[in-house]
């Protein structure tokens, strides 16, 4: 492998890292307010998608600051006689409108990308939404 191409997968892995943090946030968000999940549970939930692949060490400490501002509660609940109990996150009042707002945002997000990768000219100046 070439340099060149060393730098540009670095530059590649380091883009999808940063464009990973706050989808990350977004994606906890939406899985639990299908139902409430413990940790590996969302984990391995989101695992399911490579692009969304993660470790422990960067979703547990994304869910004690997600509950920290009260966006999502925890509970520890028996499942399975002989099994440890789990915790168990759920979004709060604040949670759910936060992740409406996100909904949002992300609609629009998509939308403007879209635009500019679409074949329609682009503009400059601010886009009508």
């Amino acid at each position: 492998m070439s340099n060149e191409s060393e730098v540009r997968k670095l530059d590649r892995n380091e883009w999808l890292s940063q464009a990973k943090r706050g989808i990350l946030e977004f994606s906890i968000l939406l899985l639990i307010e299908k139902k409430a999940m413990y940790g590996y549970e969302l984990i391995s939930t989101l695992n399911r998608w490579e692009v969304l692949s993660t470790a422990e060490g960067t979703v547990y400490p994304l869910l004690r600051r997600l509950e920290k501002e009260n966006l999502i509660e925890s509970s520890w609940r028996e499942t399975t006689p002989g099994i440890p109990p789990r915790k168990y996150y759920a979004l709060t009042r604040g949670g759910t409108e936060m992740l409406r707002f996100m909904n949002l945002d992300w609609l629009r997000l998509v939308h403007a990308i879209a635009q500019i990768n679409s074949d329609e000219e682009v503009g400059y100046g601010k886009q009508s939404e």
